[in-house]
């Protein structure tokens, strides 16, 4: 079993930043490849982006390209997503997730394991 609790979200205004966290207690957390996802009311999860367990390859959505950066610290069971150049489409819910495998990281039914969320609220 690996946990994995998010923090990090909040409001902030369109152009603004955030990073979130992630951290992941139980399994050897470095063994994972890690995810993260978001989900806006009334909408689909969606991949946002992801990261290799050795930290080497990152993978993003067109949306976020450009805009976000996802990082790790195996020493320290944390992977992060820094948000920058933030927009109200942003809007949603973020949620951790770790992938033994790694086979299709973008999609979420890949994911072992989930975070429970944390909200992300951009403002026009």
């Amino acid at each position: 079993q690996v946990q994995l609790v998010e923090s990090g979200g909040g409001l902030v205004q369109a152009g603004g930043s955030l990073r979130l966290s992630c951290a992941a207690s139980g399994r050897t957390f470095s063994g994972y490849h890690m995810g993260w996802f978001r989900q806006a009311p009334g909408k689909e999860r969606e991949f946002v982006a992801s990261i290799t367990w050795s930290g080497r390859n990152t993978n993003y959505a067109d949306s976020v390209k450009g805009r976000f950066t996802i990082s790790r610290d195996n020493a320290k069971n944390t992977v992060y997503l820094q948000m920058n150049s933030l927009k109200p489409e942003d809007t949603a819910v973020y949620y951790c997730a770790a992938d033994r495998f790694g086979v299709r990281v973008t999609s979420s039914t890949s994911y072992d394991y989930w975070g429970q969320g944390t909200q992300v609220t951009v403002s026009s």
